[in-house]
C-alpha cells in the first residue's frame, strides 16, 4: 500500500529534478531548468515559486547580451538553506569540514590523533565535541545542518552507519547514527573512503573525457590498501562497491596482516609490509600500528640507490597488488585502474612486481593489461565524493521529500 499519494510523489519527483538540474548545472534560468528536465514551463514556474517560498532557491538578475532587454533572471541555491559536515578517520589525522547548501566549504578543522589506541567511548566523545565546537564557529544550528558523512577505511555494516572494522580502531564498532543522534537530527552517513574516491574519480573522468566511463577502479596505496570500484553499465544506474581488496588472501598462510589474519594483500603491500620486508624483520612481526610516511620515503631513498631488500620490499609490495588486479579483472572484466594514495609517491618502485602480478593471469596474457593511471590527490578526491553524494542526498531526501504541509519558512 503506497504511504503517499500519486500526486505528492509526482510532485516530490519534479522537485527532485529541478534539485538536481541546478546542482549538475549551476545557476540557471526557468528555460534552461525546462529544458534539462524535460518538466513544462508551468511545473518548472510552480516549484522554483514553492522553493523560494522555503528560502531554498533564491533568485539573481544579470544583464542580457549586449546590454539590451529585460535583466535574465537566474536561480541557484540559498548558501543558508542547509549545511552539511564530513568527518574523515585516517590513520594520524581527524578532518572535520563543514560546507554549505551551495557546496563552498565555509570551514575546516585538522586533529592529529594519537596511535596508542583509544577507547570508543573516548574517541566518540571527541568526535562529538570537535564537530560541536566546527559547527559553533560558523554559527550553523542544529536545524540547518541536515546531514553529517563520515569517512573512514575499512568495514561499513549494510545499514550504511556503523563501523565494523577499521585501521584505526580495530574491531570496536561504533554506530555513527547513534554516536550524533543526542547532538544533532542531521542523516548520518558512514562510507568507506574508497568508495568515494571511485566515485568521484568516475564523475570527474566522465565529464572530462569521451562520455562516461564503463567501469572503473580506485586502488588506494599507504598504510592500508583500499579499493572502490564503479559499474556504469549502459541504462542502469551508476553502481559503486568498496570491497575488501587489501584484506582479500594473496598468499595462504602468509605474512601477519593488521586484522589478524595471514597472508592478506595489505601484509605485503601497506606501509607496514614494506617497512618489515625491508628490514628483513619475520613475517609473523606483529604489524606496527602506523608508519610514518618518512621512514618509508627512507626505504625508497634506499632502493634507488640499489639496496636490495629495499628493492625487494616494494617488488614484492607491487606483485601482491598486481596479483590482486588479475583477480579482480577476472571476475569484474576489463576496467580502468586509478592508483591514488600516499604510496603512489613510490609506484615506480613497485610497477614491476605489479606488471609481473598482473603477467601471472592467463586473462592478461590473452587481453592484454588494464589501462593504469595515477591520481595524486586522494585527499580531494574524498571530499569531492562527500560533497556529490551528501549534496545530493539533501536535495533528494529531505528537501524534494518536503510535504505541502510542512511548508513555510526556514
Amino acid at each position: 500500500m503506497l504511504t503517499k499519494s500519486s500526486g505528492e510523489l509526482v510532485r516530490q519527483q519534479n522537485r527532485a529534478l529541478v534539485l538536481e538540474a541546478l546542482r549538475r548545472g549551476g545557476p540557471q534560468s526557468h528555460t534552461e531548468i525546462a529544458a534539462g528536465t524535460g518538466l513544462s514551463s508551468a511545473t518548472v514556474t510552480v516549484i522554483t515559486q514553492e522553493l523560494e517560498g522555503e528560502r531554498i532557491l533564491e533568485r539573481s538578475e544579470s544583464q542580457a547580451v549586449g546590454g539590451r532587454g529585460r535583466p535574465r533572471i537566474q536561480f541557484r541555491q540559498r548558501r543558508n538553506a542547509a549545511h552539511a559536515a564530513f568527518i574523515r578517520i585516517s590513520s594520524d589525522t581527524l578532518q572535520y569540514s563543514l560546507v554549505d547548501y551551495s557546496g563552498t566549504l565555509i570551514d575546516r578543522l585538522d586533529e592529529r590523533r594519537s596511535n596508542a589506541g583509544q577507547d570508543i567511548a573516548g574517541f566518540v566523545a571527541s568526535i562529538r565535541a570537535t564537530l560541536t565546537r566546527l559547527a559553533g564557529r560558523s554559527n550553523v544550528s542544529s536545524e540547518t545542518l541536515l546531514a553529517i558523512s563520515v569517512s573512514s577505511k575499512g568495514l561499513v555494516a549494510d545499514d550504511g552507519t556503523t563501523l565494523l572494522w577499521s585501521p584505526v580502531l580495530g574491531s570496536q564498532q561504533v554506530d555513527f547514527r547513534t554516536a550524533f543522534a543526542a547532538d544533532w537530527q542531521a542523516r548520518v552517513t558512514l562510507n568507506n573512503e574508497s568508495h568515494l574516491v571511485a566515485s568521484a574519480l568516475h564523475a570527474k573522468l566522465s565529464r572530462s573525457g569521451n562520455g562516461p566511463i564503463r567501469r572503473l577502479a580506485a586502488l588506494s596505496l599507504g598504510h592500508s590498501i583500499g579499493l572502490g570500484v564503479v559499474d556504469a553499465e549502459p541504462g542502469a544506474a551508476v553502481r559503486t562497491i568498496a570491497p575488501n581488496f587489501g584484506h582479500m588472501i594473496h598468499t595462504h598462510g602468509g605474512a601477519l596482516c593488521r586484522c589478524g589474519s595471514l597472508g592478506c594483500i595489505e601484509a605485503y603491500s601497506g606501509f607496514y609490509a614494506i617497512l618489515r620486508a625491508a628490514f628483513e624483520v619475520p613475517p609473523n612481526t606483529i604489524p606496527a600500528p602506523f608508519v610514518p610516511f618518512t621512514e618509508v620515503e627512507k626505504i625508497a631513498v634506499l632502493a634507488r640507490r640499489g639496496d636490495r631488500m629495499a628493492e625487494f620490499a616494494f617488488r614484492q609490495a607491487g606483485t601482491a597488488l598486481g596479483n590482486g588486479v588479475a583477480r579482480l579483472t577476472s571476475l569484474l572484466g576489463q576496467m580502468q585502474i586509478v592508483f591514488t594514495g600516499p604510496g603512489i609517491r613510490f609506484f615506480d618502485l613497485m610497477r614491476p612486481g605489479i606488471d609481473d602480478g598482473l603477467a601471472a593471469s592467463l586473462g592478461v596474457r590473452i587481453e592484454g593489461p588494464p589501462e593504469i593511471s595515477l591520481s595524486l590527490d586522494e585527499e580531494r578526491l574524498i571530499f569531492e565524493g562527500q560533497l556529490q553524494q551528501t549534496l545530493a542526498s539533501i536535495d533528494r531526501d529531505v528537501i524534494a521529500a518536503k510535504t505541502l504541509s510542512q511548508g513555510g519558512q526556514r
